[in-house]
């Protein structure tokens, strides 16, 4: 594995393992994806007096962050939660591991006006850890993962890739 682990790799882990193989290899089908321009549409138009998108080390994008040592990360709905809430914890995980110490985070829904604080536990530490593994060796197969159907296939930007 010769890129560094993003955390859309992570949320692609949780969310499609196949899409996460895709999104490493390169394969991007989301540029005229709905969803993906409604979410970038989000992203311009809600929290518009933060300071957004902060990249470290080309690894993590913390989408912004309010009060001091709150990362906030913003998505559409809560229909794929687990994955945002991981993501979000991924960073917390990343940031601790480069000696940065008590901070939290927030998944925010604008549209909904909800929000999940979220911290990082020892026990979300050895789950990160298990995915990290288990990542690598996903992206470093020479094929995708077989499909796997999810009631969210049909609105997803591979949606056709996969389905051919």
């Amino acid at each position: 594995m010769d890129k560094p682990i993003s955390g859309m790799m992570i949320y692609y882990y949780i969310v499609c393992k196949r899409k996460l193989w895709y999104f490493y290899n390169q394969i991007q089908m989301e540029s005229d994806d709905e969803n993906i321009k409604i979410g970038k549409v989000l992203d311009e138009n809600t929290y518009e007096r933060e300071e957004k998108h902060i990249n470290i080390d080309n690894v993590i994008n913390i989408d912004y962050i309010k009060d001091k040592g709150i990362l906030h990360e913003v998505k559409k709905s809560r229909k794929i939660e687990e994955a945002g809430i991981i993501q979000i914890k991924y960073y917390l995980y990343y940031l601790k591991h480069k000696g940065v110490e008590n901070i939290k985070g927030k998944v925010d829904y604008p549209l909904l006006k909800q929000c999940i604080n979220i911290e990082l536990t020892e026990e979300d530490e050895k789950c990160i850890e298990a995915i990290l593994i288990d990542l690598k060796k996903i992206v470093g197969r020479k094929l995708p993962p077989m499909l796997e159907k999810k009631g969210f296939c049909k609105k997803c930007a591979y949606f056709e890739l996969c389905y051919i």
